[in-house]
């Protein structure tokens, strides 16, 4: 062991003087501990709650969804279907029919409450996955001969209507052909108003839930696409859907299954269906800099401070040291090897405590979100052992870069000056 960084561990870590500096040390260990672990936790927050939501919102909707402008059915064709398949980066891709209602349903008997939703045929590969993932009630399996259509209603919607499972529901939408203004200002008579309407008995076969209660849980109603268009669009669908591979080239695979499939087929996203919901994630990522700016800088001042305190207590330390010829470098050295050994033992206490912290919620979930706020009922954190060791670094070659100013300090002190002290 060198010389230096023999005498920097006995600085840092032997008490050597009635004042303690051992107690100043263990402060400053405690310090970079402390902003080590608020850095990485801060990390492992805000990259963790991003993940979950991307993911739920990624496993409520397909990665990619293929319609016609100004969202028109048209007929399902087979070779539109292949073209999805056949591009490399696609993994599945199936038709899907999505048609408005206002959803009645009896909750007393002389109460009733409505809610307008949309009712969204899937194909049953689409619904399997999908309900072993988010179903809380019911069966995924569709029961044969039933009345009406057989849904899938959301936690929310099934707590605002008072649904439950086997309850049936009254769905009511505008007929084929028909307009909004036909229906409000054309019609004379009660006939005429019934011929502009569709209604269909549903019943509840299950209730999911996703978490993404706004717009999502609170709207959509599933139901089996084959059911849905023999009893109001034979034939015809909304759009295709479909999930790649790898996300990071989701764009470039929109642009080429886009063209493939022509004129009059328009392609978007989940990111641009969602687009809000994305920015919204973005704005809580751009708020990370801020934050690790600031815990850096205390880090910052915790250990220049510490490290002048040392030099004051130390004065008379390093006039020996001087007088017995130890060269101004090597005495800055010696200080550089000191911070050095408190940053070391203060990064590694600092990735214990974030880790055992995160290990911990991550088992009993002590800390709570609003879901309907959040999207996620507990804080959820991403372990990645990359933030670890960058944190780590960053944390160390900051605390040397600002160390070298009381490094210098220490090594400008003159032997009799420093002996006389």
């Amino acid at each position: 062991m060198k010389p230096e960084f023999y005498i920097a561990r006995r600085f840092a870590f032997k008490q050597r003087s009635l004042s303690k500096p051992t107690f100043i040390v263990v402060i400053a260990v405690i310090g970079i501990a402390v902003g080590t672990a608020a850095l990485i936790l801060t990390l492992s927050i805000v990259q963790g709650f991003a993940g979950s939501v991307e993911n739920k919102l990624i496993s409520f909707s397909a990665h990619l969804q293929f319609r016609h402008p100004e969202e028109e059915l048209f007929q399902e064709r087979r070779v539109d279907l292949a073209k999805i398949a056949a591009h490399p980066n696609v993994l599945n891709a199936a038709p899907f029919l999505e048609k408005s209602f206002v959803l009645r349903s009896r909750t007393s008997r002389e109460s009733y409450r409505s809610k307008p939703v949309i009712v969204r045929g899937i194909s049953e590969e689409q619904r399997t996955v999908f309900l072993k993932k988010f179903l809380r009630e019911g069966s995924p399996v569709l029961a044969t001969g039933g009345e009406g259509l057989s849904l899938y209603a959301g936690q929310p919607l099934a707590e605002k209507l008072g649904l439950r499972v086997g309850k049936k529901v009254m769905l009511v939408g505008l007929a084929s052909g028909s307009s909004g203004a036909r229906l409000i200002a054309g019609n004379r008579n009660m006939v005429d108003l019934l011929s502009s309407l569709d209604l269909e008995v549903g019943t509840v076969r299950g209730i999911y839930d996703t978490g993404l209660q706004e717009g999502f849980d609170d709207y959509v109603v599933l139901t089996d696409l084959t059911d849905l268009q023999k009893r109001f669009n034979p034939m015809m669908i909304s759009g295709y859907e479909a999930n790649v591979r790898d996300l990071a080239i989701l764009s470039k695979s929109l642009g080429e299954v886009t063209g493939s499939l022509g004129f009059p087929f328009y392609g978007t996203t989940v990111f641009e269906r969602y687009v809000n919901l994305f920015e919204w994630l973005k704005l809580q990522k751009n708020l990370m800099p801020l934050l690790i700016v600031t815990i850096t800088v205390v880090a910052v001042f915790n250990i220049i401070s510490t490290l002048l305190v040392l030099i004051i207590e130390k004065t008379r330390e390093i006039g020996m040291l001087s007088a017995l010829g130890l060269e101004p470098g090597k005495i800055s050295l010696l200080f550089m090897a000191q911070a050095f050994l408190i940053a070391l033992s203060g990064i590694a206490a600092g990735n214990i405590l974030a880790l055992s912290l995160s290990l911990f919620e991550l088992r009993f979930h002590l800390i709570t979100l609003p879901e309907k706020s959040y999207f996620i009922k507990y804080v959820s954190l991403l372990i990645d052992p990359l933030d670890y060791a960058v944190v780590s670094l960053a944390v160390m070659m900051l605390t040397l870069l600002f160390a070298f100013v009381p490094a210098r300090v220490a090594a400008s002190l003159r032997p009799g000056t420093a002996l006389g002290t």
